[in-house]
């Protein structure tokens, strides 16, 4: 399941569980939408790939225990600003590839 991270791996915006702000790629980097979008041009830095919103856990228990409650959301911060000037140069090589084809 996914690990719900707490923070914007850039900016360190927080990012509860049920926030709408939250973005991710296949390998659950977390940014904000503001940073994924804004700033990295929906180019994940760790791996190259796009970022789809992050879907929210139910708070709520109303199947069989899959809730917030019994899988709650990380609490390990992983703030580890990118350096924009090397992301640059990925998302250039990148450009004109749609992220389904990355």
């Amino acid at each position: 399941m996914l690990e719900l991270r707490p923070s914007c791996e850039h900016c360190n915006t927080a990012l509860p569980p049920a926030s709408l702000q939250a973005r991710i790629c296949s390998f659950e980097c977390t940014f904000c939408a503001d940073c994924a979008e804004q700033v990295l041009g929906n180019v994940c830095p760790n791996c190259g790939g796009g970022f789809a919103p992050r879907p929210i856990r139910p708070a709520q228990d109303r199947i069989n225990g899959n809730y917030l409650g019994n899988d709650p959301a990380s609490t390990q911060v992983r703030h580890r600003p990118v350096d924009l000037q090397a992301h640059a140069a990925l998302a250039a090589s990148l450009r004109g590839l749609a992220p389904e084809q990355r």
